[in-house]
């Protein structure tokens, strides 16, 4: 099993910055890929970003190129979102996911989750 802890999250105003964290404890060996999603209330779950372990790879969704970076320090076992020029329409809940296999974009390829943390961008 992988266990997966998300923290950084908060409230800011638009134009902000925040860097969401993610802990990878358990059999961090089996991961191949990671992710960032978001839900928004009322809203389906999304992919924000992935990059592959080794990090040769990654995605951005299209909302997102140019203000939100991934990264990943495997020595530390921890994955990272950084998120500049924060927007209100950024404002959700963000997880971190992770999978055996390369990239993908959709929740259900996933196989591990985190709690989530509350990103909020208000005006």
């Amino acid at each position: 099993q992988v266990q997966l802890v998300e923290s950084g999250g908060g409230l800011v105003q638009t134009g902000a910055s925040l860097r969401l964290s993610c802990a990878v404890s358990g059999r961090t060996f089996s991961i191949d890929a990671m992710g960032w999603f978001r839900q928004a209330p009322g809203k389906e779950r999304e992919s924000v970003a992935a990059v592959d372990w080794i990090g040769r790879n990654t995605y951005y969704a299209d909302s997102v190129k140019g203000r939100f970076t991934i990264s990943r320090d495997n020595a530390k076992n921890t994955l990272y979102l950084q998120m500049d020029s924060l927007k209100v329409e950024d404002t959700a809940v963000y997880y971190c996911a992770a999978r055996t296999l390369g990239i993908a974009t959709s929740p259900s390829d996933y196989d591990y989750w985190g709690q989530g943390t509350q990103v909020t961008v208000s005006s």
